[in-house]
């Protein structure tokens, strides 16, 4: 399509593309505030929670740059349809899930399909935008695949409020639906002309580097950094990735040009999705322990006093606009600036402070909605049309590495920290003491065994004791995005996207052409 004027109902489209996304971003906390309800019915151990929790994340991670390769081969629009539809079905099957084993398999079924969604659906946007409002659709575009994160923990309170946890998964199949039925109405089908063929190598090496290098994000807070799991699963996926990096500059026609990463525009936006991620996910997976273990309130509180968050939706269109006015690189590190800020707010907790927890969200989620849209729209600009799907996804798998290492991280650290501090007014003997000392949440539990005044004690010494770590903790990923926007500002181009986007995209095109010409010679 892509022609200059876009496709006549481009909107429409967007809004089935966002639609899309928020389904993504839902399921990927909603689970949390379930764990105990299905513990209790599947008669879970401790391991398969954390498998039910791990197995979206590491599905959907690994097999981004696979699915965004697929989408240019076989069709954009064929590719997120396809996924929609498993989505449904497989969300179907988590709902009645009759033991835990499962429920692992069809969430890691739920998060192949994620996968195959995800891409496809920025690069929709490249055909069906013209090149003046692809800056502000990405920017929409950008919120809704953020919103949805915070939208879980909301959505499960209020389905655990009135339902079974089954409910939170059977809600996808109606969005699904809606999604799929809109999509095969609107969308139009675009692939890359011409294309030579699946490098199947190299989508067998980037699958394989990333379920590696996730897996062991992933289970670096259950293991230890120093494991030798966690260690040898993050050697390896840096080694099969190198693997990847290497076969795709031999190749003849590959699945994805990684000579891009040398343009300041593409290596500079990819470090700054990544960054901001960072921030998103450890900010959110440690805020919903504070605003339930501490602030105690019930899962439907803490979520809506995380749509706080939602000020990226205010963000997202300043995005387009500050970029034409200021440029790319002062977009960018205003945005990272004021992620660092809001985080900095947000280490400052106290036990009883939910004013500034709002604050801080409300500060993160608006650098966000600045940052993220320009920064994937840079990647978009330097990615040739037949590797928009692939292009695509090397902002998501930017998110999603970004997310699993802010995760992965925070969880370490929150943890050692936590129990380094413990007071002695939380030391308890036996079972009691072990719970304890786990975590805050086991705290919480044993507190409430107790009760009176005793139980009280133990409480506000773990609570004070998880807020001191929280707040070193935050400190790292205030740290993250500070680098982030000084590497962003040395990294990126100051020019603005418009007097660059004409050299950019025939830079893409001449590459691409002296590729074909050399597999014809």
């Amino acid at each position: 399509m892509n022609s200059s004027a876009g496709h006549p109902r481009r909107w429409q489209i967007l809004n089935i593309l966002c639609l899309s996304l928020v389904l993504i971003g839902l399921d990927t906390l909603i689970l949390n505030l379930a764990l105990p309800s299905i513990q209790k019915d599947l008669d879970a151990t401790s391991s398969q929670l954390q498998w039910m929790v791990d197995s979206y994340a590491l599905a959907f991670g690994g097999l981004l740059l696979m699915a965004g390769g697929l989408s240019d081969r076989f069709g954009r629009k064929r590719l997120l349809s396809v996924g929609l539809g498993a989505f449904a079905l497989t969300s179907l099957g988590a709902a009645f899930a009759s033991n835990a084993e499962m429920l692992i398999t069809f969430r890691a079924l739920m998060g192949i399909s994620a996968a195959l969604m995800m891409p496809a659906t920025l690069a929709i946007i490249k055909d069906v935008f013209p090149r003046e409002e692809q800056g502000k659709a990405i920017g929409i575009w950008s919120g809704a695949a953020a919103v949805g994160v915070p939208l879980g923990p909301l959505v499960s309170g209020l389905l655990l409020e009135h339902f079974w946890w089954g409910s939170m998964f059977l809600i996808n199949v109606p969005l699904a639906a809606i999604a799929l039925i809109g999509g095969a109405k609107l969308i139009p089908e675009s692939k890359a002309e011409g294309h030579p063929g699946l490098d199947l190598v190299g989508a067998l090496l980037s699958v394989a580097g990333l379920v590696a290098i996730v897996y062991g994000l992933v289970e670096a807070p259950h293991n230890g950094w120093g494991d030798i799991i966690t260690l040898g699963s993050l050697f390896a996926g840096v080694v099969l990735m190198v693997a990847f990096v290497l076969w795709e500059r031999k190749t003849a026609h590959p699945m994805l040009d990684v000579g891009l990463f040398l343009n300041a525009r593409y290596g500079g936006g990819a470090l700054a999705i990544a960054c901001t991620s960072f921030g998103l996910y450890s900010g959110l997976y440690l805020l919903t322990q504070y605003l339930q273990s501490v602030l105690e309130l019930d899962p439907l509180g803490a979520g809506l006093r995380m749509l706080a968050i939602g000020t990226m939706m205010v963000g997202a269109p300043l995005s387009a606009k500050l970029v034409e006015r200021t440029g790319l690189k002062t977009t960018v590190v205003v945005g990272l600036l004021l992620c660092a800020a809001g985080l900095g707010v947000l280490a400052g907790l106290s036990v009883d402070d939910e004013t500034q927890a709002l604050i801080g969200l409300a500060v993160f989620g608006l650098g966000m909605g600045i940052a993220l849209p320009a920064a994937v729209d840079a990647i978009l600009v330097v990615s040739a049309a037949r590797q928009a799907g692939a292009g695509s996804a090397v902002a998501d798998v930017g998110m999603q590495v970004g997310g699993a290492l802010g995760i992965a991280i925070s969880g370490s650290v929150i943890a050692t920290l936590y129990r380094d501090d413990l007071p002695q007014a939380a030391q308890l003997p036996g079972e009691a003491g072990e719970a304890v000392h786990e975590s805050l949440a086991g705290a919480s539990a044993v507190a409430q065994q107790l009760g009176g005044e005793t139980g009280r004690r133990v409480l506000d010494a773990a609570q004070q004791s998880f807020v001191g770590g929280f707040t070193g903790t935050l400190l790292i990923a205030v740290g993250v995005a500070a680098v982030g926007a000084l590497a962003a500002a040395f990294i990126l181009p100051r020019a603005r996207v418009a007097d660059e986007d004409g050299t950019a995209q025939s830079e893409a095109a001449a590459r691409s052409d002296s590729a074909d010409a050399a597999a014809t010679s």
